[in-house]
């Protein structure tokens, strides 16, 4: 079992990263952490086999300064859909310190935002820390509950184990 994809990174929805650049601008002056969660793109109506980055996902724990964000390791989920990373460089820099290389062998894409945070200050890159192309997608992103069980459901377990 891989904790990350191994399908094709087909792009971002636009709400996920919307969201990144607001959370980016909103730790301004320092930086920002995230890491990306994906979908299957049948799921969400497209017809092509492949993953879209659907969330971003906000560590608890995370640290961050002016120059660098470091995450807990042991606060990242075991989850199957985890894509890759996504920070900010509050310098403005769209390109990879040597400090994000070493960080970009999980997953497939890497993100990285640099100030002002407008719709085209932002490069993905690969795991080796070279440019990639990254559509982003309008697509309707499911409602997610968190617990993805109702009350019947737990109801028809009780019953089940007496």
């Amino acid at each position: 079992m891989r904790l990350f994809r191994s399908g094709e990174i087909l792009g971002i929805a636009e709400a996920a990263l919307d969201f990144a650049r607001e959370a980016a601008e909103g730790a301004h002056p320092n930086e920002y952490m995230g890491l990306l969660r994906g979908e299957d793109a049948q799921k969400l109506g497209l017809e092509r086999d492949g993953t879209v980055i659907t969330d971003v996902l906000v560590i608890p724990g995370t640290e961050s300064n002016p120059v660098s964000a470091t995450v807990k390791t042991s606060m990242i989920p075991n989850d199957m859909r985890a894509a890759g990373s996504i920070h900010s460089h509050p310098n403005g820099a769209l390109r990879p310190s040597d400090a994000d290389l070493q960080t970009f062998h999980k997953g497939n894409v890497h993100i990285i935002m640099g100030a002002p945070y407008g719709p085209t200050d932002w490069r993905a890159f690969d795991q080796d820390g070279d440019p990639r192309d990254l559509d982003v997608l309008d697509v309707e992103l499911p409602d997610e509950e968190f617990f993805d069980f109702t009350q019947a459901d737990i109801d028809a377990e009780l019953r089940d184990d007496l």
